[in-house]
């Protein structure tokens, strides 16, 4: 996949089918709208490309709070997956930001990406004060000669499916429906890196990570997870918050169980995807009384997983 940072010294040297957004958390509406463009793509053996933002122009302006649920890196890893053959990730400038949208049309999605087709959902707005939208898509497409497809938004039941409405359940801890609405679970990656060992000495060794801080987490808890790392995939409980019970301080990181493995991980990337919700986190009194809780926490565990939906090779 091409990833471009530089757009301004960038020229595609083919045609492409380009959908654009902030793509954030690459749920089942935008999954919708690449599906649309690997198909326009394959049928003219043309690049399939999208067009995003290092920082959501809402969170840039203020309207938002800058928490994402991915990380750029993270978004980047799951759009090559997903097919994108192009990816420009463009900062929001003020040149970007003042263009109107016929001259975001002549000077980004023609004259840079060589667009033959552009893909947008009903509600895609872009250009100075969103002045541009699908039917401007639409006119402009007929005039300059590339093709429009517009898509009608990804449904669950009679809400739409957005990032909003995934943050809101997410704050909520509904992992399941966050796997629902996204298409696949809720995650995080990083590098394993040294803890206090306490779960060492406690008889259930694990590996730890500090989300990224642009990382929106779900509620401090006791998760099922499963996670993936140096080619093999473990399932196992998750501990998300600051461990109250043994730290005095506030720094939020990911404590993960491993099932079955004894293997040194430290300094690997891991990836941890958050199944479902366990419990609250909560401070005991001894570490004994931890110790006992995490034994009732696995013992639960393994009866989640024993449904095949959930089983490693899934």
């Amino acid at each position: 996949m091409e990833f471009v940072k530089n757009l301004a010294e960038y020229q595609s040297e083919r045609p492409c089918v380009v959908t654009l957004g902030k793509f954030d958390g690459v749920h089942r509406g935008h999954r919708k709208l690449l599906k649309e463009v690997r198909r326009i793509a394959l049928e003219n053996h043309w690049k399939a490309g999208v067009f995003t933002f290092t920082v959501s122009p809402q969170v840039q302006m203020g309207r938002r709070e800058a928490k994402m649920l991915m990380t750029n890196e993270e978004r980047e890893n799951l759009l090559r997956d997903l097919g994108v053959d192009l990816l420009v990730e463009c900062p929001f400038t003020e040149e970007i930001r003042s263009m109107e949208p016929d001259q975001f049309i002549r000077e980004v999605l023609l004259k840079r990406l060589h667009a033959s087709a552009v893909v947008a959902g009903t509600d895609f707005r872009f250009g100075k004060d969103r002045k541009g939208d699908a039917d401007y898509l639409l006119e402009a497409g007929k005039s300059m000669g590339f093709h429009v497809s517009v898509m009608q938004k990804e449904m669950d039941g009679e809400r739409e499916i957005s990032s909003t409405y995934i943050r809101e359940e997410l704050e909520k801890g509904h992992m399941e429906k966050v796997q629902e609405l996204m298409g696949g679970p809720y995650f995080i990656t990083g590098p394993i890196i040294h803890g206090r060992h306490l779960g060492h000495s406690l008889g259930f060794p694990t590996i730890n990570q500090r989300p990224a801080p642009e990382k929106m987490l779900p509620p401090r808890g006791v998760y099922f997870s499963r996670t993936y790392v140096g080619g093999k995939v473990y399932q196992g409980i998750s501990s998300l918050g600051v461990k109250p019970t043994v730290n005095s301080g506030n720094e939020e990181g990911n404590e993960t169980y491993l099932f079955d493995c004894s293997l040194d991980l430290y300094g690997q990337e891991a990836k941890v995807e958050f199944l479902s919700f366990r419990r609250p986190e909560e401070k005991f009194d001894s570490l004994d009384a931890l110790k006992n809780q995490m034994s009732l926490d696995i013992e639960s565990a393994d009866q989640f997983f024993s449904s095949s939906r959930f089983s490693t090779s899934s």
